[in-house]
Formats: C-alpha cells, structure tokens, sequence
C-alpha cells in the first residue's frame, strides 16, 4: 500500500520579513493620511513609503521566487495545489469584505450621516451642528468649509473615468483569450494577448495619476476637501495599488510563460494572477458606478 505523500516546506524567514514590510506599509500609509490633511507629507513619511515598498517588493519577489521553484522541482502534490486554490480564494474573499467596508463607509455617509447633517430623517435634530447646511452629494459645500473646504467640481464621468473602465473591460477579455491560449500550447498568442493585458493594465494607472493630478490641482479635489474627497481617494487609490499588485502579478507569469513554466494543466500561478485581475475589473465597476457615476 502506498503512503500519500505531501511535501513539508523548511523553516522560512519569509514570513517575519512579510509581517515587518506589512507593518511599515500601513505605518506610512497611516502617516501619509494625517500628514496631507494639514497640507504637507514629510520627507521622513515619503522614505518610510520607499523603504515600505522596497520591502514588500523583496519578501513578494523572495517568497514566491521559493515556491516556484519547489514547483518546479516537483514538490507540489495535488494536495498541495488544492491548498494553494483554497488560500487564494480566502485571499479574494478577504479583499471583497475590505471593500465591502470602504463601500459600506460611503453608503452611510450618502444615505444617512449627510441627510441627518441637512435636517433630513429620524436624526434629523443633527442639523443643529450646523444651521442652514444643505445636504446633496456629491458633497462640494461641506458643514465646515474652513476645516474641510470642499471641490469645486467633480470629475465628469464620462471621460477620464469612462476611458479606464473601457481599459479594464477589455484587459479582462485579452487575459481570457491569453488564458485560452495558453491551455491551447500556443506560446506566442499567451504571450501577445499577456502582453495587450499588461499594456491595457499600465495605461490605466497612467491615467489615474493624470486624473488625480487633475483633481487636486484643478478641482480642488483632496483628502481634505470634505467626506466625498475622502471617500473617493480611499477607494479609487486602494483600487489602484490594487491594480498596480494585478499587474506586477502579470508581469511575473509574462516571463514565466516564456521561461515555459507552465504546462496547458497546470498553471496555477497563471490562474491566480487572472483570478485577481478579474476581481480588481469588478471591483473598478462597482467604483465608476456608485463613485463616478451615481
């Protein structure tokens, strides 16, 4: 009778090292937040940013570059693979509820917090922090305009916005046709529409950068103009980094395909990568709709 095997990885520093880039990234972001609401990041917040970065980067690069190499050497039983299918899911399912909370944030400002703010509903009686306040959103009249000066304008749906969820519709579809590709053992064809993807997915940050810069210096638009400005910054600026994590995710399994990593059954790396680009496309819907849109 045959024993089932399961392949036990070695102690690893990995993990230690992850929780410190963890723990710097959230550091800096935190200081980045309370930093810019009094209109001025400092240069040690900025270097602890780098040097967040740079740490993450590396525990990422180092800790995945070990496991694909016990894949690559035969380590990975089916049991295994199963594991690394459920962890990814639990992954996904995680970042769905950290959304789910930022989403949550702006439908109770949207619906209650602001309403009661303008007189309106059950708490209604709150209209007497700030007497004569008219509630309506986008919220550009903020209760304090000299704390929290509102934007002059929003920005139009219709362009900017519009033109990046053309961006990741598409990319969805050209990292579909890679996926098809690649199970079809066409190397050249995974790597063409791989390659559109990560051009579709570089564009968009691009323009978000451009959108943001438009915001902040034309629209008065910032962190700090009001309970809009923060929630459009909170989820269009987590979206980007997760957007920027899709496609370093991408560019990854770009050059493992052409190091012929994967074979037409078992490219799991490759499935993870397209699971998460395809959360991060319905999560940008969701984003145009109830943020931009509506």
């Amino acid at each position: 009778m045959n024993t089932p095997r399961y392949y036990v990885p070695a102690r690893s520093h990995w993990p230690i090292i992850g929780a410190g880039a963890v723990f710097l990234t959230i550091l800096s972001l935190a200081r980045s937040i309370q930093e810019s609401s009094s209109g001025e990041v400092s240069g040690l917040t900025l270097a602890l940013t780098v040097v967040a970065g740079c740490a993450m980067l590396f525990m990422l690069f180092g800790w995945f570059g070990e496991v694909i190499k016990e894949g690559l050497q035969g380590y990975n039983s089916d049991q295994l693979k199963k594991s690394f299918r459920f962890s990814m899911g639990w992954f996904i399912f995680s970042e769905v509820m950290f959304f789910a909370g930022f989403f949550g944030a702006l439908f109770y400002a949207r619906m209650f917090a602001v309403p009661w703010l303008g007189g309106e509903g059950d708490k209604g009686v709150s209209n007497m922090l700030w007497e004569g306040f008219s509630a309506q959103w986008p919220l550009l009249t903020t209760p304090d305009m000299e704390k929290f000066p509102g934007a002059t304008s929003v920005i139009n749906a219709w362009k900017l916005p519009l033109i990046n969820t053309a961006l990741l519709v598409t990319s969805s579809f050209t990292l579909t046709f890679s996926h098809h590709a690649l199970r079809a053992k066409d190397k050249q064809k995974t790597l063409l529409w791989l390659g559109l993807t990560l051009l579709l997915g570089f564009t968009f940050l691009v323009i978000q950068v451009y959108e943001y810069g438009h915001a902040m210096n034309d629209l008065g638009l910032t962190l700090n103009a009001g309970i809009y400005g923060s929630t459009f910054f909170m989820l269009t600026g987590f979206h980007g980094a997760h957007v920027t994590l899709g496609a370093i995710m991408l560019t990854v399994m770009f050059f493992r395909v052409k190091k012929d990593h994967f074979k037409p059954d078992d490219h799991f790396g490759f499935e993870a990568s397209a699971w998460y680009w395809h959360f991060v496309d319905v999560v940008w819907l969701m984003l145009f709709v109830f943020v931009y849109v509506i």
